[in-house]
């Protein structure tokens, strides 16, 4: 019975040198230091804006402008919760927390997501009181102050997008930041209207347009948080086929016990149960394994055990359990079993 570990640096056993560059290496270090610059820099726009947008809320009396305060508010929150997670991720592990704490991002995530929904969810109760009993909204003080966040949110959003957004807990804020842009955009137009017709309940219509990206924005968020959580399988890879795939490899007899889940964003991890034609070189099948996960997959953390068949047909594994076979493979295997067409 062999077993591998393969890392994303380093030698693999064997002597195998694996590509690419470790989830705690200097690389990586490097970035997460950069991602909290410009989290920084997008949390100094937006801090200093939502004090001025509080103040003039209230002098215009615009609901539009008050909800899009409460974003502000959660925009900065969500950066200081993101600060926070990269904090905490860029700890070695220790003790019980064999991976440290990097799932502290995708919690940051889930939170940022959570977040939108309940201000959705507010705001919506907030827009549709305004549209019933609408309240007089001074559209020269929305407007105005709907062009000076456009700007503030713009550059902030730049800021975001220079970061790691293939990081969740960065492409969370950068949701918020983006959502509520695109919210500004329409509260302009409401301070506009609001000045050229007088029509006060358009301040309401854009608030609810805000409530609409906040619900859609903070879906998303929840939903690929709780992928990560469940331990599902990046969305981006079909199992099934990358189970094909492994065993289709020259010497692979079957594939068992195949899971791929994520550690954090941007951090796949796979296992497998291998199992080798009798004869066949089990270092050399494992080395094609791992190169194939790292080039067409970038899957660099595999944990693979790989054991030849005792003999050339396909094992039946409940048999050799009975049996009392000590080199008896797994009776129940995990989900599907992928053997090689060669073998059939």
């Amino acid at each position: 019975m062999k077993h591998s570990h393969a890392h994303p640096t380093g030698s693999a056993p064997g002597g195998s040198a694996a590509a690419g560059s470790a989830p705690g290496g200097p690389a990586r270090e490097v970035s997460a230091e950069l991602d909290r610059r410009w989290l920084s820099l997008a949390l100094a726009l937006i801090g200093t804006f939502l004090l001025g947008e509080v103040v003039v809320g209230v002098l215009a009396h615009s609901l539009a402008l008050l909800s899009d305060a409460a974003h502000q508010a959660g925009d900065a929150a969500a950066i200081v919760l993101a600060l926070v997670a990269a904090r905490l991720a860029a700890r070695p592990p220790r003790a019980g927390f064999t991976y440290g704490l990097r799932r502290a991002e995708i919690l940051s995530a889930q939170l940022n997501g959570l977040t939108m929904l309940l201000l959705g969810g507010w705001l919506a109760v907030e827009a549709v009181g305004r549209l019933v009993r609408p309240t007089a909204v001074d559209g020269r003080y929305v407007l105005a102050t709907a062009g000076v966040g456009i700007v503030a949110n713009a550059l902030a959003t730049w800021a975001l997008s220079r970061a790691n957004r293939a990081n969740l807990n960065i492409h969370g804020v950068y949701q918020h930041l983006l959502t509520d842009l695109i919210a500004l955009f329409a509260t302009a137009v409401a301070g506009a209207v609001i000045i050229v017709t007088g029509f006060v309940r358009a301040d309401a219509i854009a608030t609810l347009v805000a409530v609409a990206l906040l619900v859609r924005a903070g879906i998303g968020l929840v939903l690929q948080a709780g992928r990560v959580f469940m331990e599902a399988a990046p969305a981006h890879v079909d199992t099934a086929a990358l189970g094909r795939r492994l065993a289709a490899v020259p010497g692979v007899v079957e594939v068992h016990d195949l899971h791929l889940w994520q550690v954090t964003s941007g951090y796949p991890a796979l296992s497998a149960h291998v199992l080798v034609a009798a004869g066949g070189d089990c270092h050399a099948v494992r080395v094609d394994i791992e190169a194939l996960l790292q080039r067409d997959y970038g899957i660099d953390h595999t944990t693979l055990q790989v054991d030849h068949v005792a003999t050339g047909a396909l094992p039946d594994l409940a048999s050799e359990v009975e049996a009392g076979d000590p080199d008896a493979h797994c009776v129940d295997p995990h989900g599907a079993v992928y053997r090689s067409t060669r073998a059939a």
